[in-house]
Order: C-alpha cells, then sequence, then structure tokens
C-alpha cells in the first residue's frame, strides 16, 4: 500500500514491524515503525524541524498531538513533560499501535495513543502540536484544524509544521482568518517547511 494512504483507517497489507534508529529529546532510541503508517523509514524532516522550533511544552496538564504516526512528537512531549498528559492521536490504528509499543519501549506512561473519537469532550489543551496530515485535502484538513484548535486553553498555544510547496502560506491565511481569537503567525522557516504557531489571546 503506497504511503500517502497512512490516513486510511485500517491500512491492508501484514501489520510488520520494524525498527529505526533516531533521535528523542537528543538521545539516540530505537523504535518501531511500519509500512502504511507516514514516514516510516525516519522521523520526517517537517516533524524533526518541529521539535527543534517549537517553545518548551508546558509540564502540566494535557497536550495533543495530532496526527501522531508512529509517534515521534508525543515520544518527545511525553520524555520532556512527566506530569503532563499526552494525547496522541491519529485515525489509523496501526499508528497508534505504534505509538504505543514505542511509548512501552521506552517507558513512557503518561502517552494516551487513542482515536480522535476516544478523547473525552472536556478536555482542553496546554499545547498542540501537529505535522497535518496536508495530503488528506483541503476541506478535511479544515475540518481536522477546526475541530481541535478551538480546544487549546487560555494563553496557550498550538504548532504546526507544514511545506512551503504543499500550501503554508495558504493554510495560516486560512488559520488567521477563521480563528480570529487565536494570533496565527509563522515563526520560523527552515528547509523548506514552515513552523505555524496559534496562540489563544
Amino acid at each position: 500500500m503506497s504511503g500517502e494512504h497512512y490516513f486510511s483507517e485500517q491500512p491492508a497489507g501484514e501489520f510488520k514491524t520494524k525498527t529505526i534508529v533516531t533521535a528523542i529529546n537528543g538521545e539516540r532510541v530505537e523504535l518501531f515503525t511500519a509500512g502504511s503508517t507516514f514516514s516510516p523509514d525516519h522521523m520526517d524532516t517537517g516533524t524533526a524541524i518541529l521539535l527543534e522550533h517549537s517553545q518548551e511544552a508546558p509540564n502540566q496538564g494535557n497536550l495533543l498531538d495530532l496526527g501522531c504516526g508512529w509517534g515521534p512528537i508525543a515520544l518527545s512531549l511525553a520524555k520532556s513533560c512527566p506530569e503532563a498528559t499526552v494525547w496522541a492521536i491519529d485515525v489509523n490504528e496501526r499508528s497508534l499501535e505504534l505509538t504505543r509499543m514505542n511509548a512501552q519501549k521506552l517507558g513512557l506512561g503518561n502517552i494516551r495513543a487513542v482515536l480522535p473519537s476516544e478523547v473525552p469532550q472536556d478536555i482542553v489543551f496546554s499545547g498542540i502540536w501537529s505535522n497535518p496530515p496536508i495530503r488528506v485535502g483541503k476541506d478535511a484538513l479544515h475540518a481536522i484544524l477546526s475541530e481541535w484548535l478551538p480546544r487549546l486553553d487560555e494563553e496557550c498555544e498550538a504548532y504546526l509544521v507544514v511545506s512551503k510547496d504543499l500550501g503554508a502560506d495558504t493554510l495560516l491565511k486560512w488559520m488567521q482568518q477563521n480563528f480570529t481569537d487565536l494570533a496565527s503567525e509563522r515563526i520560523e522557516t527552515a528547509k523548506g517547511f514552515r513552523i505555524l504557531r496559534a496562540a489563544r489571546l
């Protein structure tokens, strides 16, 4: 199955894991990945840039990794914020299972890898991080962000990484027009990616 279908809920084909070596918060670790998930061979460049350029996450409350894949963002947040609960959500069941496996491998008990529908409706987030699934299409992406950005708590921030070539600047304009209670801006450009920040006013 093509890697472009990492947003499928039930990927076809055998769930066969493999291990890669990558860095989580500067520590080199072996983690599980598998086919039909996002960037199964290495940490995606955009994800690595997002983790490099985001401010330190608050070590409290609920943090959200929106579209967790095999878990690099969630693992980084959970490792650096042991007192926080990290919600790692994805529609891809295989991604969620890999995130759970990797959390267990690293001894991180503060990750909840669940389907979006399994996050309690009353939870608000002290921070949101996402390498969003741009390839689902503009309408679907807008629907995802419209569901989760409003759940950002007061005086808290969301960070997105989006390729310049895949519409980062257009997405930023849409965010500024549609979330007037958030201050949305581009804070960094690196290796063809934009880091967008949305702060609760």
